[in-house]
């Protein structure tokens, strides 16, 4: 029987194909998430983002004449000076504490490679983005996973952190809001962290994911950045999920630390070079125009959490749920008193028979009972259709 991570992987890429868990070498621990590269069923609710921009609705945004003069020569090592300033506008510090990355994950992978050596530790709050863990590992680090629990909501545990932390802790990482459960965590608990770390770990600093954060609903504000607040914390965040544009891969770090940030720019001078210019010029028109993009969106993803939560109040016998804070995503658990284990292994075998594609919870850290669901992929007018067929699913395999 496939394992339920592995009812997803329809196809291999080449570069992965033939290639098993139990048999992989890679210095990157293979994760069934890429198999969310590689399949889209019709009613995919596995997906975090929001609908993904096309990319005539940004050239429609853009000066394209200035756009049809860009020299696609290298890019600045830190990242475009437009695109640092636009960023900087976002996350209210000066421009050159930015530094742009392919991605938040990248951005990640480099501070782990740069500031941990060979017997220091990483402090990883999980269920996380598996790349969040993957990339630390790859690095090197040794990690200390603290897992948040389903029960308590996914609120960040400072007594389970606290625990953890010792003199070898160079790295904390944590998101805000959480990927899968979209869960937030407040300025307070950040600030009672951060007084942990001085004490446990002196020479650690806090690396916050904030790639959700501007992905609220309706009218609700979003919680302001968290860079720029503590010499210690280094944000990272991205262009893909609330703004819906993963294809430029453009996001950075912020860095208080001149020399981390000059630390930072050579490590990644020494990987990747630089941006691509033509991504990192699309971002800069996204991010000043992005309140002209994100408005729409949020009333779409209200419109979508409101349906979300009728359905999972309707489910209640069979689902209970986590509701998040931001992002197009949460994490829903199939009650133990009403499917048993064999109805859960059912629960995942049958999902591709009905169109249906879910991020499974053990991809993040959690129980297969666990999955993650994403609210924001689909057009409106289906996403009660993948609602109504998951409960045909659950109708399948109740006890």
């Amino acid at each position: 029987m496939k394992t339920p991570q592995g009812r997803f992987n329809e196809k291999r890429q080449s570069d992965t194909e033939g290639a098993s868990t139990s048999e992989w070498r890679g210095r990157f621990p293979y994760s069934e998430i890429i198999s969310l590269l590689d399949v889209n069923r019709p009613l995919n609710l596995a997906e975090s983002t929001s609908q993904d921009l096309t990319v005539g609705e940004l050239l429609d945004l853009a000066d394209l004449s200035s756009i049809r003069k860009l020299k696609l020569g290298y890019g600045k090592s830190a990242g475009a000076v437009e695109l640092r300033e636009a960023i900087a506008a976002v996350c209210k510090v000066p421009a050159e504490q930015i530094i742009t990355t392919q991605g938040t994950a990248l951005g990640l992978f480099l501070l782990a490679f740069e500031v941990c050596r060979p017997g220091d530790e990483a402090v990883l709050a999980t269920p996380c983005f598996p790349p969040s863990r993957d990339c630390l590992l790859g690095a090197g680090v040794s990690v200390r996973e603290v897992k948040l629990s389903f029960e308590n909501g996914f609120r960040l545990d400072l007594d389970r952190i606290e625990a953890s932390l010792s003199p070898k802790t160079k790295l904390v990482s944590i998101a805000s809001p959480q990927n899968p459960s979209g869960v937030q965590t407040s300025r307070a608990d950040i600030e009672r962290l951060l007084g942990l770390m001085e004490r446990r770990s002196p020479e650690a600093l806090l690396f916050v994911d904030e790639t959700y954060r501007e992905a609220t609903y309706g009218s609700e504000v979003a919680m302001e950045s968290l860079a720029g607040i503590d010499p210690r914390v280094v944000t990272g965040a991205s262009v893909s999920k609330a703004l819906g544009a993963p294809g430029l891969r453009t996001g950075w770090l912020t860095v208080m630390d001149a020399d981390l940030r000059a630390r930072l720019t050579i490590a990644k001078m020494n990987t990747v070079i630089s941006g691509a210019v033509l991504d990192e010029a699309l971002a800069g028109v996204l991010l000043r125009n992005r309140e002209q993009v994100l408005a729409p969106r949020r009333q779409m993803l209200a419109g979508a959490l409101k349906e979300l939560a009728t359905w999972c109040d309707a489910e209640s016998r069979r689902i209970e749920w986590v509701r998040p804070n931001a992002g197009a995503l949460c994490c829903l658990r199939m009650r133990a008193d009403a499917l048993d284990e064999t109805a859960v292994s059912r629960f995942w075998d049958l999902l591709p028979e009905h169109d249906l594609q879910l991020a499974s919870g053990a991809w993040f850290g959690e129980s297969n009972r666990v999955f993650r669901l994403g609210f924001g992929y689909l057009p409106p007018d289906r996403l009660g259709s993948a609602l109504s067929a998951l409960s045909d699913v659950l109708d399948a395999v109740t006890i």
